[in-house]
C-alpha cells in the first residue's frame, strides 16, 4: 500500500475526529451558547449536511485542478474554521463553521478516496477505501475521546482549537507524499458521469448507505445522555464509551477492507441482518452497564464495516464515474449523518426520552434491508437475463 494512501488517512483522521467529536460535547455545547440539547446534536447534522452538499460540488469544483493542491486547500480551510469556532459565542456563527467546515471536508474526502483508488490496482481499492475510511474510526478510537476528555477539563473550544493544530501536520505530510501533477487521464465529461450515477440498482446503494449511517449516528450523536440519563454511567464513562465505539469501528474497517473485494455479497448481507438485531437489542438491554459497553463496541465494529462493504459497492457500480463517484459516496455516507441526529432529536422532543434514538435506529436498519433486498433483486435479474439460468 502506497505511504501516500496513509498520509490520506491522517488527514481523515483530524477530519473525521471533528465530525464526531460534539458527540461527547452536546451538553457543554448547549449550556454555554444557552441553547437544548437537540440544538447542540444539530451542530452534527449541519455538519452532514455541508458534506451532502459539498461532496458533489466540490468534486465538481476541484475535478480539474492537481490532486495535492485540492486536498491542501480543502484541508487549510477546514482548519481555520476550526479556529474560528473556538474564538466564537455565537451559536449562530458555530453553526455556520460547522457548514463551512463540512464542504472542506467534503471535497477533501471526494478527492481523497478518487486519489487513494487510483493509486492501487482493482485487487487493492477495497483495502485502499478502509485506509482512508479508517483514519474516521482511528478519529473514534482517539481524537473524540480526546476531544471530550479536553471538553471536560478546558471546555469544549479546547476540543476546536487541538483539531485545528492536528491539522498541521497532515498538510505537511501530504504535500510530500502526493504527487503534484495532474491526473493523466482527462476526465470525462461530468454530464456522463452524472449519468451514470443515475442508474437504479447504483441508487439503491446510495441509499442503503445513507440509511445505515442514519441509524449510526442517530444512536452516535446521543451516546453522552443515554450513558448517563438510562444506563446510569457518570460522565466520566463517556470518553472510554466513545473510544470503545472507535475501536469497534476500526476493528470493523480493517476486517472489511481485507474480506470484501472476496466475499462482498455475503459480508454486506450479515453486515446489515446484525446491525437490525443489534440496535433493537440495544434498545431493549440500554440499562444494563454489561450491555451498553458489549454492544458500543459489537456495533461500531458492524457499522463501519458495513459502511466500508457499501462504499466499495459504489465504486464497483460505478466504475465509468471515477470522478463523482466517491463524491456520492461521500453524500450518501453523510446523508445518515445528517437525518440520524434530526431524527434522534425528534424522538427525544417528543418525549420518548434518552432510549428513543436506539429504537429509530432499528427501524432505519430495516428499511435498509428493504433497500438493499430490492438491489440485491435487481442484480440476480440482470444475471438471470444475461444467462438465461434462474439464480437462486
Amino acid at each position: 500500500m502506497p505511504f501516500a494512501v496513509y498520509a490520506l488517512g491522517l488527514a481523515v483522521f483530524a477530519q473525521g475526529t471533528s465530525e464526531f467529536m460534539l458527540s461527547g460535547l452536546v451538553s457543554d455545547i448547549a449550556a454555554d451558547l444557552h441553547v437544548s440539547i437537540p440544538a447542540a446534536g444539530l451542530l452534527t447534522s449541519a455538519f452532514a449536511i455541508g458534506m451532502v452538499v459539498g461532496a458533489p460540488l466540490m468534486a465538481l469544483f476541484s475535478r480539474n485542478w492537481p490532486r495535492r493542491r485540492a486536498l491542501l486547500f480543502f484541508l487549510c480551510v477546514f482548519s481555520a474554521v476550526h479556529v474560528i469556532g473556538a474564538l466564537t459565542p455565537s451559536y449562530g456563527v458555530l453553526l455556520a463553521t460547522r457548514v463551512v467546515g463540512a464542504l472542506a471536508n467534503a471535497g477533501f474526502w471526494a478527492v481523497a478516496l478518487v486519489t487513494a483508488v487510483s493509486m492501487v490496482g482493482p485487487e487493492a481499492r477495497a483495502r485502499a477505501t478502509s485506509v482512508v475510511v479508517g483514519g474516521v474510526t482511528i478519529a473514534c478510537v482517539a481524537g473524540v475521546p480526546a476531544g471530550a476528555a479536553l471538553g471536560g477539563h478546558w471546555g469544549w473550544r479546547s476540543a476546536f482549537w487541538a483539531v485545528a493544530l492536528v491539522s498541521v501536520p497532515a498538510v505537511v505530510v501530504i504535500a510530500r507524499t502526493i504527487p503534484g501533477a495532474r491526473p493523466e487521464s482527462t476526465p470525462a465529461p461530468a454530464r456522463d458521469e452524472l449519468g451514470a450515477l443515475a442508474r437504479p440498482r447504483l441508487l439503491l446503494t446510495l441509499l442503503t448507505s445513507a440509511l445505515v449511517q442514519g441509524a449510526t449516528f442517530c444512536a452516535f450523536s446521543y451516546f453522552e445522555p443515554l450513558a448517563t440519563h438510562v444506563t446510569g454511567l457518570g460522565t466520566a464513562w463517556v470518553p472510554a464509551l466513545l473510544a470503545l465505539f472507535g475501536l469497534g469501528s476500526f476493528v470493523g474497517v480493517t476486517v472489511a477492507g481485507r474480506i470484501i473485494d472476496a466475499r462482498p455479497v455475503a459480508l454486506t448481507t450479515a453486515g446489515l441482518l446484525s446491525l437490525a438485531v443489534g440496535w433493537t437489542g440495544f434498545a431493549l438491554t440500554a440499562g444494563s452497564t454489561f450491555a451498553t459497553v458489549a454492544l458500543v463496541f459489537v456495533q461500531g465494529m458492524l457499522a463501519f464495516g458495513t459502511g466500508t462493504a457499501l462504499i466499495s459497492w459504489v465504486f464497483r457500480l460505478a466504475a465509468d464515474a471515477p470522478t463523482l463517484s466517491g463524491s456520492f459516496a461521500t453524500s450518501a455516507f453523510n446523508v445518515g449523518g445528517a437525518l440520524g441526529p434530526w431524527f434522534g432529536g425528534l424522538a427525544i422532543d417528543a418525549g420518548f426520552g434518552f432510549r428513543s434514538p436506539l429504537w429509530v435506529s432499528a427501524l432505519l436498519m430495516v428499511l435498509a434491508l428493504g433497500t438493499a433486498g430490492a438491489s440485491l433483486g435487481m442484480r440476480r435479474a440482470a444475471d438471470q437475463s444475461r444467462t438465461g439460468v434462474p439464480v437462486v
